[in-house]
């Protein structure tokens, strides 16, 4: 009896011990990745975060990607309709539909619910170019069914007050209005970067998203108003941009319609993209120089 015990123990005791060797190997080798990335922090720096296997010929095969389309429309829509009747100037109010919009779609799309962020997201290769393409188009659907739906009870009433208008950007002031624009959209994409790292709880996410936006408003609000003198000039969303109706109706001729129509896009669409990309590189940098691992945008990994 005493020999049969002696044998079960020992055998009991071999699948332990490879799991402590195992677990010794993984220890080691975090360690190995640790002291590497402090010697060559921005090593894969540029590195594909998402999943290798998305493409064209496959993303539209998984019912995921519908669920995200669906998140992206309904959670930009959301947001728009916030933007088109309350305006820019009510930050704690966006905050919070931030906040709640963040986390009722977080799960479907990762809420993007801008632009501004889903540029920044394919640039620092979080997402791949035809996710990126689609939730740019599903923003952009989302946006319009926000100014259908404003606009049909607005038309339902005879005393509705009018939507929140753009601004136009007066001669002299095209860069500056573009570059309130330009740093808005930097400190959204890096508070969005940021939250990414905190995404496994899902409320920590929006909090940090929702707060941001409503810092980065403050700030612009000061800026605009207070030091500039502008009111109603910017945005933050090219997708609301767009419904604002900031592209030009009419002009004398083709050529002053046309350069109505860049200038107009350079302000609220292009620079705000190229800001976004900012944002979430510097949000990286400073990420890499702390030795903190790049958070993935559409998956539950971390990057190396």
């Amino acid at each position: 009896m005493a020999t049969t015990k002696s044998k079960k123990t020992t055998k009991s005791s071999k699948p332990k011990a490879a799991t402590v060797k195992t677990h010794a190997k993984r220890v080691e080798t975090v360690k190995a990745e640790v002291v590497e990335q402090e010697g060559k922090p921005f090593k894969g720096f540029f590195a594909r975060k998402f999943d290798a296997n998305e493409t064209i010929l496959t993303i539209f095969k998984s019912p995921r990607i519908y669920g995200a389309i669906i998140g992206e429309v309904i959670g930009t829509m959301l947001l728009t309709a916030i933007l088109l009747t309350l305006g820019v100037y009510q930050p704690l109010y966006i905050m919070f539909g931030v906040i709640a919009i963040s986390m009722a779609i977080f799960a479907f799309s990762g809420a993007n619910i801008n632009p501004i962020v889903t540029v920044g997201m394919m640039a620092s290769r979080r997402m791949s170019a035809i996710r990126g393409v689609v939730y740019l188009l599903s923003q952009v659907l989302g946006a319009w069914l926000a100014f259908l739906l404003v606009n049909a009870f607005r038309g339902a009433s005879e005393n509705a007050a009018d939507m929140p208008q753009m601004a136009a950007v007066a001669d002299g002031q095209f860069w500056l209005v573009t570059m309130i624009e330009f740093v808005g959209a930097i400190m959204i994409a890096f508070f969005f970067a940021r939250a990414l790292s905190y995404k496994r709880s899902t409320f920590t996410f929006a909090a940090i998203y929702g707060g941001g936006v409503c810092v980065t408003l403050l700030f612009v609000i000061v800026i605009s108003s207070t030091f500039s003198g502008l009111q109603n000039n910017f945005i933050l969303n090219p997708a609301a941009a767009l419904m604002y109706q900031i592209l030009p109706a009419g002009g004398e001729n083709f050529g002053e319609i046309f350069g109505a129509i860049c200038g107009a896009l350079l302000t609220y669409v292009i620079f705000p993209m190229v800001g976004g990309v900012l944002g979430f590189y510097l949000a990286d940098f400073g990420a890499r120089l702390s030795g903190e691992k790049t958070c993935c945008g559409d998956c539950n990994k971390i990057a190396k």
